[in-house]
């Protein structure tokens, strides 16, 4: 009996022993494949975090003190230009007028009396020059008069959309009080930062003469239904943020944007020599990621990669690899660590017309 057993406990262990014996050669027997990464121009899409504003976005004050005698127009309302929007109660400013009127007209008829006395040498020039000069200013006492009656109607400079009102009717106003504030929406002014490296990759490889288009992700994560164009960089880096503004043009029909938005414009931003690896190619640990590069004598190493933005399939590589690396594309989860294995080479650009590639 004692014998039966020992025989079962050799048979096992030769079992054992020679499955794992198959395992290890079945591995050895395997192929792995491998690629280069790949260096070309491409470019990726990048959001960034955006301010909206009018094109026109202006306070509409009191220019002259008074009552507010009356509103003509409601908060939210889109008005025209030159449409009426509040009266300032007029009654002083047109008896201003009137009383300069008519110091006006008798400055004139001194001045046309004085004109005839000097053609008949009964007074001098220098009357006849002072009664001209009397006439003037009376002239523009009327002029200024005017304006101030004129300020008393406050209209829309612009066609636009007012804010909420600030005062109401039978208000006592003081020169310069804010009324509401008019925006033009018709175009959207749209806002967002830029970082330096981003900045120089698109002043290189920007089309002369030709704008770049955005799109806007709107806070309710859809897309706005117009493409905006960027017509402006700023002069100067924020030297905190070390960005730079940016500012694209919207047009805005139907009036959905309003001043004081916030958003995030898509742009595509091109990249130049860009190393592109498939991003099955890699693994995380912690955090980082990884690939295996493969050396002369077929070893795998565990490299460190930092990744610099990512397509559909594909990662662009900011640090740890070169074109000529030689990098492990499918196993990783089977190879180990400075392990020797058989390798089959796949050029990159099989292996990337295999994939589902964005880049261009």
């Amino acid at each position: 009996m004692k014998n039966n057993f020992i025989f079962i406990g050799l048979l096992v262990s030769l079992i054992q022993i020679s499955c794992e014996t198959k395992k290890i050669e079945h591995k050895e027997d395997i192929e792995f494949l491998v690629t280069n990464p790949i260096r070309k121009d491409t470019s990726i899409t990048k959001d960034y975090v955006s301010q909206i504003h009018s094109i026109s976005h202006i306070e509409l004050r009191a220019m002259e003190k008074g009552y507010l005698q009356k509103i003509s127009v409601d908060e939210g309302q889109y008005v025209k230009k030159g449409q009426i929007m509040f009266q300032i109660m007029p009654n002083i400013y047109k008896a201003e007028l009137l009383k300069v009127q008519a110091e006006a007209r008798a400055a004139e008829i001194e001045y046309k009396n004085t004109k005839h006395l000097a053609a008949g040498n009964v007074v001098s020039k220098n009357e006849l020059a002072m009664a001209k000069a009397n006439l003037e200013k009376a002239k523009a006492d009327v002029v200024l008069a005017q304006t101030h009656l004129d300020f008393t109607t406050v209209r829309a400079p612009f066609n636009g959309i007012m804010d909420h009102l600030h005062e109401r009717e039978g208000s006592l106003l003081e020169e310069g009080e804010l009324l509401t504030s008019l925006s033009d929406n018709s175009k959207m002014w749209v806002y967002f930062n830029v970082p330096e490296a981003e900045y120089l990759d698109y002043i290189v490889s920007a089309n002369k003469g030709v704008k770049q288009e955005v799109a806007l992700l709107m806070a309710n994560n859809k897309l706005f239904d117009k493409k905006g164009v960027v017509e402006t960089i700023e002069a100067e880096f924020n030297n905190q943020t070390g960005n730079i503004a940016f500012r694209a043009t919207f047009p805005n029909p139907d009036r959905i944007l309003r001043h004081g938005q916030t958003g995030s414009i898509i742009m595509r931003v091109p990249l130049k020599n860009a190393i592109i690896i498939p991003q099955k190619a890699t693994f995380e640990i912690l955090d980082k990621k990884y690939v295996f590069v493969v050396d002369e004598d077929n070893v795998v190493a565990q490299r460190e990669i930092t990744v610099g933005a990512e397509l559909p399939h594909l990662f662009i590589i900011e640090e740890g690899l070169t074109e000529k690396d030689v990098i492990l594309l499918e196993g990783i989860r089977v190879v180990k660590n400075n392990e020797e294995i058989h390798t089959k080479f796949l050029a990159s650009n099989k292996v990337l017309a295999g994939l589902d590639l964005y880049a261009e």
